[in-house]
């Protein structure tokens, strides 16, 4: 057998690059030569975009100092600018080669035609469209100004109005009726209650669920009433005779949320089984079933314009959707946690989407986002806005918000009272919805009460000043 020859580690490096080396010397040699007029162009092109804002301004300057210096008597000396790092003029020659070696801008007279030299790069005088006037490449200098934040609306604070109490359980959902005379409420007793909206006096309670009710919505256009309920039904109720006259099979799970079109007879629902559903009114069938949510469908919602339908899910997404094609047109997965409601803004193209990170404002009919709304740091289950632009939010620990809708300013903020006889775990807000003017505030509680607010007659801009501080409100854009 015989003996494996050793070399040391240099030597095998040197034969790895000899015949590394040996591979690729026959390619090398057929390299093209490099193009001086390509290579003077590139550089003319890169000097363009690095010194586009005060290149023409240098070339005036030069022009004025050159015809001062005709004017003088000395045309035939070149001009010099001086180097702003040292304060002393760059020594001019007729070559071009002099100002690259100094680093300054340098031409002289009787090479006009000669490419000008910025530092080491070469510009052809043609290429550079001279400013007619000194204007134009003042505005160019001026740096744009940050985009100011607008100062926001004053609104009037709210207080305690009413407390209204009557359910057995939770209270999960609230409806005013178009009429603005009264509204219904839903809760985990299984019953919808009806309230008379001047007294707070009960005027009637419906029976017909087997589990917590989740949903009430009031017909505009008919004498209906519809609910949905953690017992997977959608129930339609006739107001004139007070009992269900159609039900919406369908769901596979608990339905946690419906809408009425405002134009079309159709309802919209969503629920746990990760879908929402959209149903005739009348004939009770299934016209779309939108499908796209990995997890709840939390809260839906419909308008007039499209996006028709805009859904808010427990997998942090926020789908539009096309009402006739029954589709998602677009996604918005900027939440990082779960969705829990989405408000339509009543006058406004937006909307706006609560998540336990932060309350998202967007513009329809893309979903274009607009602004974060920061603050309200607790699991917010609930939303509701004014045409006044008063937004309030509602948490799972009983904190409510009330923001500025185009500033998202914070103007007021407190813990609601809990029903004397509650535990403090039971200070929830499951429901919030303003009646149809505006000023009034209803809200659906865990401590088993609902609560009307209303805003602070007696309080002016004076007695309750907007603490506006636009360095501490941050506004991240994603």
């Amino acid at each position: 057998m015989e003996d494996v020859q050793k070399h040391s580690v240099h030597t095998l490096i040197f034969r790895s690059l000899k015949r590394t080396h040996d591979l690729f010397v026959s390619n090398q040699g057929n390299l093209p030569d490099i193009d001086e007029r390509f290579e003077k162009m590139t550089r003319s092109i890169k000097a363009r975009d690095t010194y586009g804002l005060v290149i023409d301004r240098a070339i005036k300057s030069m022009d004025d100092k050159k015809m001062s210096a005709i004017q003088n008597g000395s045309s035939d000396k070149p001009l010099a600018i001086t180097d702003g790092s040292t304060g002393q003029a760059a020594a001019g020659s007729d070559s071009g080669a002099t100002g690259a070696e100094t680093g300054s801008m340098v031409r002289s007279n009787r090479d006009k035609d000669k490419p000008m030299v910025i530092g080491n790069t070469s510009l052809v005088r043609a290429s550079m469209p001279t400013s007619s006037g000194s204007g134009a490449s003042n505005v160019q200098l001026i740096p744009k100004k940050a985009p100011s934040i607008p100062k926001p609306k004053w609104h009037a604070p709210w207080k305690l109005s009413r407390v209204i109490s009557g359910h057995l359980g939770w209270v999960r959902c609230i409806a005013v009726e178009p009429g603005n005379e009264w509204f219904a409420t839903g809760a985990g007793d299984r019953v919808i209650k009806i309230w008379d909206l001047a007294s707070g006096k009960l005027k009637l309670s419906l029976t017909g669920h087997v589990s917590t009710v989740r949903g009430v919505a009031v017909s505009a256009k008919h004498p209906y009433l519809f609910s949905c309920g953690e017992d997977r039904q959608v129930k339609c109720w006739d107001l004139e005779y007070n009992k269900v006259i159609r039900h919406y099979h369908g769901h596979l799970s608990a339905v946690y949320s419906l809408a009425l079109h405002p134009t079309i007879d159709v309802l919209a629902t969503s629920g746990r089984d990760s879908t929402a559903r959209i149903w005739d009114m009348r004939t009770k069938a299934n016209v779309h079933t939108l499908t796209g949510h990995t997890n709840t469908v939390a809260s839906v919602v419909a308008q007039a314009t499209n996006p028709q339908i805009i859904t808010g899910s427990h997998d942090s997404t926020v789908r539009l959707w096309d009402l006739a094609a029954g589709k998602s047109v677009c996604t918005l997965t900027n939440h990082k946690k779960s969705v829990r409601s989405i408000v339509l803004h009543p006058s406004l193209y937006m909307f706006a989407s609560a998540s336990p990170d932060n309350i998202k404002q967007w513009r329809c009919p893309e979903g274009n986002f607009v602004q974060n709304i920061s603050g309200h740091t607790a699991i917010v289950n609930c939303m509701a806005a004014n045409s006044e632009g008063v937004l309030v939010s509602g948490g799972d620990n009983g904190t409510m918000f009330f923001w500025d809708w185009r500033t998202g300013y914070n103007f007021q903020r407190f813990q609601a009272p809990v029903q004397p006889g509650s535990m403090d775990s039971e200070a929830g807000i499951f429901a919030l919805c303003f009646d149809q003017s505006g000023t009034r505030l209803i809200t659906a509680e865990a401590d088993k009460t609902i609560k009307v607010y209303k805003q602070d007659d007696e309080a002016s801009e004076e007695t309750h000043p907007i603490n506006w501080r636009p360095d501490l409100l941050k506004r991240r854009k994603f």
